[in-house]
């Protein structure tokens, strides 16, 4: 079993929770109720700006050039094409002016956690929380693009972005970097990606959820 494995295991039935949410489905059947999205939306796009941040420090960590280019190249798909998906569906959505609204509880969670290990955190602990926010939506992506309904792209988009060989690729490089670390790391090195992992996954349910509940 391979170190991103393990932290997946270790993460329980709480990952499986994560990638059967019922947004997730509900999202590519196309019935989501409209409030449920935007507010989803609004909220998901605060992230982007602490994730560029935590990938960009995970870039500037690794330890060649070879392992930092699919970094940067994934870089530019989230503040290209992924950065303008949240702009013109929330413009859609009505909500393209949307600095009124705070940030969720779930939301600053996510972010700080996110600023925090890109500023102390080890290679490791900045990978186990990246691997977590791609790998779990790969995992449900993959899973629902096949009965993703195509009327609306505010729907389906969000499903291909997070689906697809190029995206599998972008996946498969993070999670080979930190199995890498994973080889290297001492005990104490290792718990503290458990912990960050874990972390992480409570911070994406805990999204998934809000988006119901608010």
């Amino acid at each position: 079993m391979t170190f991103s494995e393990e932290l997946k295991a270790a993460s329980g039935d709480q990952w499986e929770r994560v990638v059967n949410h019922q947004f997730t489905d509900d999202l590519a059947n196309g019935t989501i109720d409209r409030k449920v999205l935007t507010r989803y939306l609004v909220q998901d796009h605060r992230f982007l700006d602490s994730f560029v941040v935590l990938l960009s420090s995970a870039v500037a960590k690794a330890r060649n050039l070879q392992d930092r280019i699919p970094g940067c190249q994934f870089l530019a798909l989230i503040t290209g094409q992924e950065n303008t998906y949240f702009e013109r569906s929330l413009e859609k959505l009505g909500a393209g002016d949307n600095t009124h609204i705070p940030n969720a509880p779930c939301t600053t969670k996510l972010c700080e956690l996110m600023i925090e290990v890109a500023s102390t955190g080890s290679l490791g602990e900045m990978l186990a929380v990246i691997v977590v926010c791609e790998w779990s939506y790969l995992s449900w992506g993959e899973r629902v693009l096949p009965n993703a309904n195509r009327d609306d792209f505010v729907t389906f988009e969000w499903v291909d972005l997070h689906s697809g060989e190029y995206f599998r690729s972008v996946v498969e490089y993070l999670r080979g970097l930190l199995d890498n670390e994973g080889l290297i790391l001492n005990d104490k090195g290792k718990e503290a990606c458990r912990k960050r992992f874990l972390e992480t996954v409570q911070c994406e349910e805990n999204f998934f959820n809000f988006a119901y509940t608010g």
